[in-house]
């Protein structure tokens, strides 16, 4: 062979060798990448070809697909739109998938490893291949009441979130933020009407209150509690020895760097001095019960407690047994974590006055505020929430089906007797600040829960925006724990003249609890 020949000859072997490389490179290396890709149409078009799995509320899907004749063979439809949108998100070809659908993607498009036998028999029979489905813990009823419940006479929606749990097992009945969004609008198969409406739901520059449609307000978003947390500090006071009748120190006016101080605290709250809500005076002044300052909630009471008996450390520990700061949960959707504040910084008795009612820096979820009833209504044991029941194959097979998990005993059951009856208290005695959310029609139920009204610290043109509402509660039936719930409602403490948690979040509470035990409480 001669020299030109030989060259050539290398020439192609290097180019042959450079050409198997690259494709191992582009097939092996790089193939999870490009397929994945945003810009790949192919794998789009092949998740498009099949129809994907339902999610199921009670028998009905609230997230399902329908054939079309279009090039993209399936649109995923979601009849109850807004009201379950929390919940499911979207699947949409240009903006992804959100919530469930993101979270349980592989068990509705049917890639989960789990699914392989019955999409090889799909194969070989030549059955259109499918996705599984997910049964999920939502009561109908109880969803329904929520959504309903924040909306205004005009026909808006409140800026908020509501949670419902079933306290003996964890699992979600009801899960509402507001606004919503219709997912339907963004899994059309016209970019330019998806386009459209994912603008039209962004929030506006300049906005201090933003609509946010997207945000999942229940699980995701963090706010301060107000005297919600109060039932933490009762739960630990319990703890420490201290009784429901046991008096304690209940001043106008608490100074906790100045114990001794008596004056007034000022008006523009500059000084670390805490007062009750509105300037009112706790029972004689001068002191009240355990008991009574949960149901009248009494700032001055709860924040000398925490800084001469509880002290930081002991209202930690108790918060975290509640589900403050713990591992994120995700149930499948992930939760941002609530939060008390750091022992450095309630070392400072001002600090850790503050947060003994919520306040400084202390927030949590809405599903966080329901936790904390929940576990009071459960005989004192948190259980862990979870919004799948169960994953099913194409055939119907059980892929998996959620067992109740508990996550902690915050307080001996004999000790949660008492705390349950001061939380009855919150509802049922003449101070109450909750009595909005009691329920008299429905036999052998009884309503405990805690009212809260939280100071936003945002401010704007000088002025701190209006409070936030809350209201966390449970019923029971027969003694039997049935439902906890969580409402909280956005700037929603005042509304022309000033309310409370109590006024606005209460009622919307008692309608969830209400329609549920009604529906004969099941999922």
């Amino acid at each position: 062979m001669n020299r030109p020949i030989r060259k050539v000859a290398v020439a192609l072997l290097v180019l042959l060798a450079a050409m198997f490389v690259n494709l191992n490179f582009v097939q092996v290396v790089k193939g999870s990448e490009y397929r994945n890709h945003d810009g790949n149409s192919r794998v789009l078009l092949a998740e498009y070809s099949n129809p994907r799995g339902q999610m199921v509320v009670q028998g009905t899907a609230i997230a399902t697909s329908k054939s079309t004749n279009d090039e993209l063979k399936y649109l995923r439809t979601y009849p109850q739109g807004p009201e379950y949108a929390a919940v499911t998100g979207f699947y949409s070809f240009d903006y992804g998938t959100r919530a469930l659908e993101n979270a349980q993607n592989s068990v509705l498009s049917g890639d989960d490893p789990r699914l392989f036998g019955s999409q090889l028999v799909d194969l070989f029979t030549g059955r259109n291949p499918r996705g599984g489905s997910v049964e999920l813990t939502l009561n109908k009823a109880a969803q329904d009441a929520a959504y309903k419940g924040m909306q205004n006479p005009d026909g808006t929606y409140r800026r908020g979130a509501v949670v419902a749990l079933d306290p003996s097992t964890g699992a979600i009945l009801a899960v509402v933020s507001t606004p919503s969004y219709d997912p339907n609008l963004l899994s059309t198969h016209s970019a330019s009407t998806n386009s459209r409406y994912y603008n039209a739901l962004q929030p506006k520059n300049g906005d201090p209150n933003p609509a946010d449609a997207l945000l999942n307000r229940a699980f995701n978003q963090l706010y301060a509690p107000g005297s919600v947390f109060k039932v933490i500090d009762a739960a630990a006071a319990l703890k420490a020895g201290i009784k429901p009748t046991t008096r304690l120190a209940a001043p106008n006016s608490y100074w906790p760097l100045e114990p001794q101080r008596k004056t007034p605290c000022p008006a523009n709250h500059q000084a670390p001095c805490v007062e009750n809500f509105s300037g009112e005076t706790c029972d004689n002044g001068s002191t009240a019960t355990l008991e009574f300052s949960l149901a009248k909630s009494c700032n001055t009471a709860f924040a000398q407690l925490a800084v001469t008996k509880l002290g930081a450390k002991g209202l930690k520990d108790e918060a975290a047994l509640f589900g403050f700061e713990g591992d994120q949960l995700n149930v499948p959707l992930g939760v941002n974590r609530s939060k008390v504040g750091t022992e450095a910084v309630l070392s400072d008795d001002a600090a850790l006055a503050q947060t003994s009612f919520g306040q400084r820096d202390v927030r949590m979820t809405p599903l966080q505020g329901a936790m904390i009833s929940a576990a009071v209504a459960n005989h004192g044991t948190l259980m862990e929430p979870y919004l799948v029941q169960k994953e099913l194959g194409s055939n119907l097979s059980v892929l998996s089906d959620t067992q109740p998990k508990q996550l902690s005993q915050v307080i001996d059951p004999t000790l949660d007797e008492d705390l349950k009856a001061m939380m009855r208290g919150v509802i049922n005695s003449a101070v109450g600040t909750g009595r909005a959310a009691d329920i008299t029609d429905i036999p052998g139920v009884t309503v405990g829960g805690k009212t809260g009204t939280a100071d936003t610290g945002i401010f704007q043109n000088g002025k701190e925006t209006p409070p936030h509402a809350w209201f966390s509660g449970y019923a029971l039936q027969n003694g039997n724990p049935k439902i906890a719930v969580a409402v909280l409602i956005e700037n929603g403490g005042v509304n022309g003249n000033e309310t409370t948690g109590g006024l606005a979040a209460a009622p919307v509470a008692k309608a969830v609890m209400e329609a549920y035990l009604k529906s004969g409480g099941g999922r």
